[in-house]
């Protein structure tokens, strides 16, 4: 065991999740630690440290990283909050801020830093991370606590920062999962479920529910941790359905394996047989035969097939290892650290093209259920009302397959089914469901993490919920919902459901929402969103909450390029230009400057007549791809959509520097921005979050730099922005600038301010 990582103790063991209206200190610290001592010790099953410095995973990042991650999420987060007051390594803070989550399956292999990056040595990471504990306990002790922990206080950013490493438990745990089998080894204390309870779980009957109408939402006011998501309301008409009283196990889903499933394009979607072909899946990533089936991992594990059962014979438990009721099959079962018989009784573990290949290999009607009907079918809560009492995670006794009281499935039967007859409502493994993940009425970021659930937004993440064996913390909580792109593995997995009393003609309505707004994705273009549901059902389409996305559509592009291009004295123009003006009169270095809210470039074309170098940071992606084309091929031709007549945008006409400026899409400020003489920022009018960008300025304006804000709406003057800018930043000057629009002459308010 790589027992050397641990900077607390070796566990396997999760505690209750803080009630943040009650919590002590010491039981602040108790939760810390063990979320950081639970991360750590998944870390100690891999067998040498050359293991850290491989990709399970070709799109995805080495192990170094996701073991480094979270300590680095604390600090940038308490920062921002205000909990912490300086740093512990800015290079560690920016390497191992941000990981990849590619666009889909056939990405091409992605480091973000390139494949022969070199990352800093186990050692180096070990030592950050007690640095990052200590800090932190530290600060528990010196830090007033006022309760309760609401989203204002600065123990939020700490509690989330502890949520966030419980999400990792997960993450780490299917990339460990998909090493290759000898470069790990079961840690001390892990204990994997039974294969069997009692009688076999073989006939999975559908249970009809009736109507029912819901809430789905989690009072802010809750005195739990939750993300952004989480908050906000939906009321739902759920029409009568059935569905299956267990998840749908192995066993099952070998019947579609044996029958040529994965060889029979009919069964699949149009996404979904797109996957097959590329992956070349022929069954469930975690199943294991003797065929030498195309592995997925990256690096030097590129060639890696995991499909040789005779070259890990000894991995195989035997039947004193608990396997003893297990069928031996053509498949073993890859458990975390050790292969088993298939256990036919296991929730199958797939991903959602594969769950929906076998909804319709069933037969006419079967799908996947809805976040609705997914709420339903857990039964009668508790009033939240009741406080933490209400929420399954809170439990003395928790009698579902969560919270790590396994380190596996467990038979869909182990557990007792609910009032209403189903079984793992709760745990075992996540549910996939019908619905794009998106937002609920109400819903709004939060400034620590703005960009937390919001990217997902986009119509190709569909939702999952219920929890898996390793979910702890929020992450199993009944107000939890998470969205995953639908290629993605996790330990996830499906049950059956049928809509009661289809209609003989016209199309079935489904209590489900999927999101109707084109995204353009950069360096893609707009893609289908629509997802795997047939013809045959009619859900609620509505617009995605992540408001980015609604400045993606074509009108919206001609719009801002005529705003920015279409007068010499647009309100970009002028800004940039009074930009100028002022680092002459304030003696400020000409080195670097960045803009916030590039748009389509005009305003860092404009600075790129002053600065040398000069950053455009903009979260909308079709504004970015316009400003690099128009950066590359310096001129560009537009037309609104239903309009014959094209306008022409050429470069030349403006006498910019467009070798001296980069591009980037950020849907927030990270690390890698690093600092500028000069913070150029524009674009508070239409994001999220205004308070999000504004919070890290004072870090990107290099000390005695300065920062202009620009608000072409007027909306944004010195007293509304100042809270939110912090003490580090003194306004030293306000006016008002004119500007041209369509509709005339305009005024701006502009404010600056100078980093102490």
């Amino acid at each position: 065991m790589m027992t050397k990582i641990l900077n607390g103790e070796l566990t396997f063991t999760s505690l209750k999740p803080l009630d943040l209206s009650t919590c002590s200190k010491e039981e602040i610290k108790l939760y810390f630690e063990n979320s950081y001592d639970l991360n750590e010790s998944l870390f100690t099953a891999l067998k040498e440290e050359s293991v850290f410095y491989k990709c399970p995973d070709r799109l995805r990042l080495p192990l170094i990283f996701y073991f480094a991650h979270t300590a680095t999420v604390y600090v940038n987060k308490l920062l921002l909050a205000s909990f912490i007051k300086s740093r512990v390594n800015f290079e560690f803070e920016t390497m191992f801020e941000t990981g990849v989550d590619e666009m889909s399956w056939d990405d091409t292999e992605n480091y973000r830093m390139g494949g022969s990056f070199e990352w800093p040595s186990l050692d180096q990471v070990v030592k950050y991370r007690q640095k990052v504990r200590n800090l932190i306990l530290d600060q528990i002790d010196d830090t007033p606590l006022t309760l309760p922990i609401t989203a204002e206080s600065s123990w939020w950013g700490l509690v989330m920062g502890m949520e966030h490493e419980r999400i990792h438990l997960e993450t780490s745990s299917v990339l460990i999962r998909q090493l290759p089998i000898h470069l790990v080894s079961k840690p001390e204390g892990w204990t994997y479920g039974p294969v069997k309870s009692g009688s076999s779980a073989t006939e999975n009957s559908l249970i009809s529910v009736e109507t029912h109408d819901i809430t789905i939402g989690k009072p802010k006011n809750f005195p739990s941790y939750g993300w952004d998501n989480e908050y906000g309301q939906a009321e739902i008409h759920v029409p009568p359905f059935k569905a299956s009283k267990y998840l749908v196990t192995n066993g099952e889903f070998l019947g579609f394996v044996r029958s040529g499933g994965y060889r029979c394009k009919k069964y699949w979607s149009n996404e979904g047989w797109k996957w097959r072909e590329f992956k070349q899946a022929n069954h469930p990533v975690f199943w294991v035969c003797n065929n030498g089936c195309v592995g997925g991992c990256g690096g030097d594990l590129a060639n890696w097939s995991h499909c040789h059962i005779k070259d890990v014979s000894e991995k195989i438990l035997k039947k004193d290892d608990n396997n003893s009721q297990s069928v031996d099959t053509e498949y073993r079962l890859r458990l975390m650290f050790d292969l088993v018989n298939l256990p036919i009784d296991w929730p199958v573990e797939v991903n959602y093209h594969e769950a929906k290949a076998f909804c319709c290999w069933k037969g006419e009607g079967f799908r996947l259920p809805t976040e609705a009907e997914h709420n339903v079918m857990r039964g009668k809560q508790r009033p939240i009302s009741d406080g933490t009492a209400c929420d399954i995670i809170y439990g003395d006794k928790i009698e579902a397959n969560l919270n790590l009281q396994y380190g596996s499935s467990t038979p869909v039967n182990l557990y007792p089914s609910n009032e209403m007859g189903f079984h793992d409502a709760f745990g075992n493994v996540w549910t996939w469901l019908e619905d794009h993940f998106n937002g609920l009425c109400g819903f709004s970021t939060h400034w620590l993490y703005d960009d937390f659930s919001s990217p997902c937004f986009d119509g190709h993440h569909n939702m999952i919920l219920g929890g898996s064996w390793i979910s702890t913390g929020d992450e199993a909580s009944r107000f939890a919902r998470f969205g995953f792109r639908r290629h993605f593995f996790q330990h996830l997995g499906f049950r059956l459901v049928q809509t009661i009393d289809q209609p003989r003609e016209g199309r079935v309505t489904l209590p489900a929402r999927v999101v109707n707004t084109p995204v353009f994705v950069l360096g893609k273009g707009v893609t289908a969103n629509s997802g795997c549901l047939s013809d045959t059902y009619r859900v609620e389409a509505v617009p995605t909450t992540n408001l980015n996305y609604c400045y993606e559509g074509e009108n919206s592009l001609v719009g801002i390029l005529e705003l920015e291009f279409g007068f010499r004295d647009s309100g970009i123009a002028v800004l940039a230009a009074m930009c100028g003006e002022y680092t002459r009169d304030m003696n400020i270095t000409t080195d670097t400057a960045l803009h916030l809210g590039a748009g389509t470039g005009r305003g860092a074309f404009e600075l790129s007549k002053v600065f040398y170098r000069v950053l455009g940071v903009e979260p909308v992606g079709r504004y970015v791809d316009a400003s690099l084309r128009l950066k590359e091929e310096r001129n560009l031709k537009f037309s609104a959509p239903n309009n014959n007549s094209a306008s022409e945008i050429n470069l030349g006409d403006y006498d910019a520097n467009p070798e001296r400026i980069t591009f980037k899409q950020l849907t927030w400020i990270s690390n890698e921005v690093d600092s500028h003489d000069l913070v150029l920022v524009t674009h508070l009018d239409r994001v999220q979050n205004p308070k999000a960008w504004l919070m890290r300025v004072w870090e990107i304006t290099k000390p005695n730099g300065i920062a202009v804000v620009g608000s072409l709406s007027g909306e944004w003057t010195q007293e509304k922005i100042q809270p939110m800018l912090g003490e580090r930043m003194t306004c030293v000057l306000g006016e008002d600038a004119e500007y041209r629009c369509p509709s005339g002459r305009r005024t701006a308010v502009v404010t600056v301010w100078r980093r102490q």
